[in-house]
């Protein structure tokens, strides 16, 4: 008996050398703030995990003797050699902040490694500005046609998104993009952000990822603002057009450990290059503060307020410009313009059950103002008075969120990943209002008013099922909305309501055969967003058309500082129906179908130069229309970016970068063509203990372009018939801009 006993302890204690142990873990930054997705690998081996939000971690199959690796970008990658003791207590990893290589990068199974991408251009090119932000994901591109005030013009995938339509923006989980919004569905004004406070950028493509819903048609962009300064800094800058801008962060509680706290201010006018000067100004505040609690657990609060108002020129029309009657920088009607504001407030919490079990919830408000005065026909409609129009809303959204994060461990896969999340969000849009105005002053008739009431309920689970080389993610949302609207201009007010639920399955699949390598095909469906003002018109038939997407892709590293990634995409659109609310009406548009090629570029030739480069094309179709009438208009089907950025230990930066966007139809038969042009800009900086100097030069080679441009219809005060062709806001010319910055 006592040998068959010895005999089974024996076989035990075996099993468990040969099977390994488990560690536990936290990773931490110098001042004990967690870094999350740290990639901790096992004697560099293709065996790996991550660190969680609170920068947990456990990993299996371990000995005595074994070395763990943990790698973060921005970091310096520590080894550990692993001790008996170690099996007993949570292993605490602190990483030393160290110049950016891309060395550091590895290529992990994980839904979101081509993200990467974000956290080497945020290292290499920092932003200089709000529009500079988006530019940071590939292949996405802007265009300004309201004197800066207005929400960028978006462009991504072969779709014209207008502002935001089918691709969804937020800021530390708050939506940027409005629903049944005054101007346009989608609506994303991305100017309360302060673009010196972003910490990370996380973005996706296509309609792959439970946990983004209304919107994520061509896919998502999140921002992640600092929770902590590594130094109080103020700034100002000083540009051609009077461009004046200045910039402070306050670190209140230096050298803090377990809590962090700083307030931001910007502050920037301009007249800009028009003839008929912006005026244009923008006052931004942010405040926040994080901190640490007993047993993992993390709070965070956030405040920010943001205003601004402008003129503007407006589009003009190219026939004006080539008979000499004004020139690109020229206006029709210079009483355009606008203003607009936000305050937010949100809290934060993450409540760590154990060491692969937490709670992330997030609660915000916000209080939104906007009133906006266009004319794109000028006297088409009314021969006297002019095509002015306003749109104007008062707005308060409130929403929150809570998402179940678990390790599971199961017998068939090395670990699976549960995130399971329950959310919330309501608007409430009161005075939404389309009017015909004279000069900004005097309202001649309302074509619309009305107030919106919109709810979106949504639940999602989502799987990451990580059989070592092979991840598998099946996941499933639902949508609930439920809108009312309250028209105004009747009699007795008409309050028509509709409600919706949609399902949205995914089903995405990675393998890595190396720390180097990562092939992927992600598949999902998602749904077009529409306006409530189309749904109750429509009374809820096809509002909210789906969206089947695929994507075949691969990140490889052939090097240690060189690394690609490519895809191949198909997306095809349901009908859909959109509210035009410039004319307060609803038009069709149609199937589409889109198929394309991203292909990315990123290489480091020396520890300070680096080069990079992102090549989009696209082809996309309207369905149900007959050849030769069937582009999608404004839809560019050819982009491609890149540059050359220097981060020379000597304290001195700089970056040369060029974007092109080719010649695109501007209407269905391409009759009319939206002509395409290349940019150059460039940025030189120098660094002096506490003393920053850095100048920015906007389209270098003074290149003429048009930002953005559209077929329109219109006629002037002395044309008796109206005429459709381009219409455009001109590119920036050259533009230098100094600045000087003091850290504290």
């Amino acid at each position: 008996m006592m040998k068959n006993m010895i005999s089974i302890l024996f076989m035990m204690g075996l099993y468990a050398a040969v099977q390994g142990q488990t560690i536990q873990g936290k990773v931490m930054d110098e001042m004990g703030t967690p870094l999350q997705d740290v990639f901790i690998y096992k004697n560099k081996g293709t065996h790996h995990v991550h660190s969680n939000e609170l920068g947990l971690f456990e990993m299996n199959g371990l000995m005595n003797g074994d070395t763990l690796f943990f790698s973060s970008l921005g970091f310096e990658t520590k080894s550990h050699l692993i001790s008996q003791e170690d099996f007993s207590k949570v292993l605490k990893i602190s990483l030393q902040a160290m110049t950016f290589s891309l060395d550091q990068v590895l290529v992990s199974n994980d839904l979101k490694a081509v993200n990467q991408i974000s956290k080497i251009d945020l290292e290499t090119n920092p932003v200089n500005s709000s529009q500079e932000m988006l530019r940071r994901v590939p292949g996405l591109f802007i265009g300004q046609h309201a004197g800066g005030g207005k929400a960028e013009q978006l462009f991504l995938r072969g779709f014209d998104i207008d502002h935001g339509t089918d691709v969804s923006i937020s800021v530390d989980g708050m939506p940027v993009n409005m629903v049944s919004h005054a101007h346009g569905q989608g609506y994303a004004d991305l100017h309360f952000l302060i673009p010196e406070t972003i910490e990370r950028l996380d973005f996706g493509k296509g309609p792959y990822y439970a946990q983004q819903g209304n919107f994520t048609t061509a896919g998502y962009v999140n921002f992640h603002t600092k929770e902590q300064l590594d130094n109080s800094s103020v700034a100002m800058e000083y540009g051609s057009f009077n461009t004046f801008r200045t910039v402070a962060l306050f670190d209140l509680l230096p050298g803090a450990e377990n809590q962090h706290a700083y307030i931001a201010g910007e502050y920037l006018i301009t007249d800009g290059p028009f003839e008929s000067s912006q005026h244009f100004n923008r006052t931004n505040l942010l405040g926040r503060y994080s901190v640490n609690l007993p047993n993992n657990d993390r709070l965070s609060l956030l405040f920010s307020h943001f205003s601004s108002k402008w003129d503007a020129s407006g589009q003009i029309p190219q026939r004006e410009v080539d008979n000499g009657n004004i020139s690109r920088f020229g206006a029709i009607d210079d009483t355009e313009g606008g203003n607009t504001g936000r305050t937010n407030i949100a809290l934060y919490h993450t409540k760590a059950l154990d060491q692969h079990t937490f709670v992330k919830s997030r609660a915000y408000f916000s209080k939104y103002d906007f009133e906006l005065f266009s004319n794109f026909t000028f006297f088409l409609e009314d021969p006297v008075n002019g095509d002015q129009i306003k749109q104007k809303e008062n707005r308060n959204i409130i929403g929150m969120e809570s998402v179940l994060h678990e390790r599971l461990r199961v017998g068939f896969a090395e670990s699976v990943h549960l995130q399971a999340g329950l959310g919330l969000r309501y608007d409430e849009v009161l005075n939404n209002e389309l009017s015909r105005t004279l000069n900004r002053r005097t309202t001649l008739s309302h074509l619309a008013l009305g107030d919106v009431f919109e709810t979106n309920a949504y639940a999602f689970l989502n799987l990451d099922v990580d059989f070592g080389n092979w991840l598998i993610n099946p996941a499933i949302r639902l949508d609930y909305f439920n809108f009312d609207y309250v028209d105004q201009l009747q009699t007795l007010y008409n309050t028509q309501s509709e409600r919706k639920l949609f399902a949205s399955p995914k089903l995405n699949v990675i393998y890595n055969s190396s720390p180097n390598w990562q092939l992927y095909l992600k598949t999902g469906i998602g749904f077009h967003s529409n306006d409530a003002r189309v749904v109750v018109a429509q009374k809820g038939e096809e509002i909210l058309p789906a969206a089947y997407g695929a994507d075949l892709g691969s990140i490889w590293k052939p090097s240690r500082r060189f690394w690609i990634n490519t895809a191949l995409w198909y997306l095809f659109l349901d009908q859909e129906f959109v509210y035009v609310g410039d004319a307060g009406v609803v038009e069709p548009s149609g199937r589409s179908r889109r198929l394309g090629a991203d292909v990315g570029l990123r290489y480091q030739a020396t520890d300070w130069l680096f080069f990079d480069a992102d090549v989009n094309y696209t082809l996309g179709r309207a369905v149900d229309e007959p050849e030769g009438l069937d582009l999608i208009p404004l839809a560019p089907d050819l982009t491609a970016t890149g540059g050359i950025a220097v981060k020379h230990p000597s304290g001195f930066s700089g970056g040369l970068r060029a974007r092109y966007l080719k010649d695109r139809p501007a209407n269905e038969d391409n009759s009319i063509v939206a002509a395409g042009y290349t940019v150059l800009d460039m940025n030189l900086n120098y660094s002096w203990k506490r003393l920053g100097l850095g100048i920015v030069i906007d389209n270098v080679l003074d290149t003429e372009w048009n930002e953005t441009q559209f077929a329109t219809e219109s006629r002037l005060q002395n044309e008796a018939e109206p005429v459709e062709e381009i219409h455009f806001t001109p590119g920036t010319p050259f533009f230098v801009k100094g600045r000087i910055t003091y850290l504290f």
